[in-house]
């Protein structure tokens, strides 16, 4: 029996930097595409919002290292390069009532509350965690079980512990060594011949770039569908006919999905009951991010670890120190991040609530600061914004097939052994757009 064909070649499911290049290749190569994003604007966790005064700036901080290769080709293909701003990084640490710069090797060597020997091992460690050349020779191991041995019991509990907890909340004991690993060789490789770290920006945030992606889809022929959030399938089989929205159904040959397990579990819930459950075995943490403008600055410092077992985030990140305040309007904006379980108490607080919630925090860390320095704030939720990488990762994530012959996933949960981040989602749009195009997923309708 011979049908219509679907209007779509493939509808992508989630407006996030790895729908948004997975798109832009499909159109790219002539096929017929449509994003369906329940946001209000391209993103993802990279999009970005505007104070009352109209400055921009992300929901959540973001910035790439300067070995990170994606973005800045993508940047350049998109002729926005003048836009990117390579800046050195300014690192430090909370601990015991006192900023201590961590900028550089010599920084780490004045780093007194750890005694001489000691400093030595944290120096030290960088270069023992290169001779690591298999993740997998390491994942069955913690964090703690793999780092103490290295670096010795103290380093950790001054150093390591303190920042765990606060990335990973409930799940800090959990976490296999295969994350901090990768974290410790990117990071070592982002350093110049003095030891300092460069970064980079795009001015104007990441969802500007995003407005840009989504600006050239639409320009070969895409489309995005804003406030259109996916509430479930037609399904016949092993075949997805079409998406179920508000505002209809949205036929396609291929599918694509992009958000989280849990949240493709709930859109495809009359899957196999098998592959629903390996979905949800990938455990998230929540994050509430506070964004503020403010008067004055703070300290110097750019990314501020804060290892204080009562300060409740994973650290004081001060934007402005990276890119000038001159470019919003003579503002200070800090963002204060806190990963979580959305069963925490803090998750369903208001925004009033919680910002007298995080503001004695920074009344105690910084003496001088004054409530009356916030002239703006925001708070942006996000439910499923780290995915738990607990040991022995690789062998319970899953794949990219689905239990239907024509859709694929790709979200962040599966970059692994790379944390999540936007430059592996432009690579993985990019690679799962290319196996799009040369499978035949679907046999006609």
């Amino acid at each position: 029996m011979n049908h219509q064909a679907p209007a779509y070649d493939t509808a992508i499911i989630g407006a996030g930097f790895t729908g948004l290049v997975a798109a832009l290749r499909l159109a790219q190569a002539g096929k017929k595409v449509v994003v369906l994003e329940s946001d209000a604007s391209p993103g993802g966790l990279a999009g970005t919002f505007e104070f009352n005064d109209g400055v921009h700036i992300e929901k959540f901080y973001h910035h790439w290292f300067n070995n990170d290769a994606y973005v800045p080709k993508l940047v350049e293909e998109l002729g926005l390069s003048d836009l990117i701003l390579t800046l050195p990084s300014r690192t430090g640490m909370y601990y015991n009532k006192r900023l201590w710069k961590l900028s550089t090797p010599l920084d780490v060597l004045r780093f007194s509350p750890l005694p001489f020997i000691d400093r030595l091992r944290l120096g030290w460690l960088v270069f023992q965690v290169r001779k690591v050349k298999d993740w997998k020779s390491i994942e069955h191991l913690t964090i703690r079980e793999w780092l103490e041995p290295l670096c010795g019991k103290n380093v950790f509990k001054v150093v390591w512990e303190p920042l765990i907890r606060s990335k990973f909340s409930i799940f800090a004991e959990d976490i296999n060594a295969v994350w901090f690993w990768k974290k410790l060789v990117l990071r070592g490789s982002t350093r110049d011949t003095k030891g300092s770290e460069q970064l980079a920006y795009f001015r104007g945030g990441f969802g500007r770039l995003a407005e840009a992606l989504a600006d050239r889809i639409i320009e070969l022929g895409g489309e995005i569908r804003y406030r259109t959030p996916v509430k479930g399938a037609r399904v016949d089989g092993s075949t997805i006919h079409a998406l179920q929205t508000a505002q209809g159904e949205v036929e396609a040959r291929n599918f694509l999905f992009t958000p989280s397990f849990e949240l493709i579990a709930k859109i495809l819930k009359n899957a196999p009951e098998a592959w629903l459950d390996s979905l949800r075995r990938v455990n998230y943490l929540g994050n509430v991010c506070l964004v503020m403008e403010l008067t004055h600055s703070l300290s110097e410092t750019y990314w501020l670890n804060v290892n204080d077992p009562g300060f409740p985030f994973v650290g004081v990140i001060e934007h402005t120190n990276l890119d000038d305040s001159s470019h919003y309007a003579g503002r200070h904006i800090v963002f204060l991040s806190r990963y979580l379980a959305v069963s925490d108490s803090t998750w369903n607080m208001s925004d009033a609530e919680y910002l007298e919630y995080a503001l004695p925090h920074l009344e105690r860390m910084f003496p001088k600061f004054t409530r009356e320095w916030v002239t703006d704030y925001r708070i942006w939720r996000a439910e499923y914004a780290q995915p738990v990488t607990e040991r022995n990762y690789s062998s319970y994530v899953p794949g990219e097939e689905t239990p239907y012959t024509n859709a694929l996933i790709s979200t962040m949960a599966q970059i692994y052994p790379e944390d999540r981040g936007t430059n592996y989602a432009i690579r993985e749009g990019a690679r799962v757009a290319k196996r799009l195009m040369n499978d035949d997923l679907r046999a006609e309708i």
